[in-house]
């Protein structure tokens, strides 16, 4: 080969490897959490999961052990005024009103068709207990799972009118793929009943069904009608609330979460329990703290309600998110 020839061609090498170089800067990966502030609380998340993710950090931890664990209402999606499953309880009630006319004289059924919510709740637990099973036992589990991906695609939340599934945070939707992206197996673990969650937790959050820990009734297997069916009956079998957390996660998972995050003190134990494990660990709790774009409570507040929580991630130092603070955004159509 002459050397008129060789050096067009080192020419022509040189400049595609360049122009190639140039297109994967282009089409690198943007900003990681494009939706929150550059911040404390944002450096704090990407500042550990880089030591968890580096094969030569003295923080490295196998995929196999990257577990994260969220809470569903308050972490994920607005839990204000009302968490979005008594939404649904209500909404089943009015529906299922024509069948049961007694309902009109019974407790706490006739405040619900008045519209006095406060006075269905007057009765407590018990009362709350009564309106579940009314609405969601008695059933097989498809039948409750269409019954519920039916309200699911209509209901639409009283003071914002958005969709329930559009009523979640941009930012956490963000930060799981940020961590699934850097193999962290996550999961919601939840309050909230876990058939209803598991029908919108992959289409919403990516998250699996299998992946989705809540609180349940007892079921009993019936193969009676020729059709095997999984029944739900009139009795609780798990709330997946306080140190349920931690008994569900234990029991299901089988291992301690790396990285947890939550927002009441309904999730208090399972912070706790993430951070009691060896080497360095992640907790998070979301404080609502922006009233104009969405709500802000805590101590007072009878839905979830922040208090012993919010201390003990000071005195320990978890991470504490300010919403008004830390995220552009909080909702994906906003601007």
């Amino acid at each position: 080969m002459g050397k008129r020839l060789y050096l067009p061609l080192l020419f022509v090498f040189v400049t595609v490897a360049a122009g190639l170089a140039a297109s994967a800067v282009c089409n690198a990966d943007p900003a990681p959490l494009p939706s929150w502030n550059d911040t404390a609380t944002r450096e704090a998340i990407l500042t550990f999961v880089r030591g968890a993710t580096t094969p030569d950090s003295p923080d490295f931890v196998p995929p196999a052990e990257r577990i994260a664990v969220f809470d569903n209402d308050g972490t994920l999606w607005a839990e204000q005024p009302m968490y979005a499953q008594f939404f649904f309880i209500l909404d089943r009630i009015r529906e299922l009103a024509p069948q049961h006319p007694q309902w009109r004289d019974q407790e706490p059924f006739a405040s619900v068709l008045k519209g006095d919510v406060k006075g269905a709740l007057a009765g407590g637990d018990k009362a709350v207990m009564a309106l579940v099973m009314a609405t969601q036992a008695g059933m097989s589990t498809d039948e409750f799972s269409r019954i519920a991906a039916d309200w699911l695609a209509k209901a639409r939340h009283p003071e914002t009118g958005r969709l329930f599934t559009d009523m979640v945070y941009q930012p956490m939707l963000e930060l799981m793929d940020y961590l699934r992206a850097r193999e962290f197996k996550v999961y919601i673990v939840s309050g909230g009943g876990v058939d209803l969650m598991r029908g919108f937790s992959e289409k919403v959050y990516g998250v699996p069904p299998e992946n989705v820990i809540g609180s349940s009734l007892k079921t009993k297997w019936d193969d009676g009608t020729g059709t095997p069916r999984i029944m739900r009956l009139p009795e609780v079998d798990f709330i997946d609330d306080h140190e349920g957390k931690p008994l569900a996660i234990q029991r299901v998972i089988g291992r301690r979460p790396l990285m947890a995050f939550g927002n009441s003190d309904g999730d208090l134990q399972m912070l706790q329990w993430t951070m009691a494990g060896s080497g360095r660990r992640f907790a998070l709790i979301v404080h609502h703290t922006d009233a104009a774009r969405e709500w802000a409570y805590d101590r007072e507040s009878q839905v979830g309600k922040l208090d012993q929580a919010l201390d003990e991630a000071k005195q320990k130092g978890w991470v504490v998110l300010d919403m008004q603070k830390d995220w552009k955004r909080i909702y994906g159509d906003q601007p």
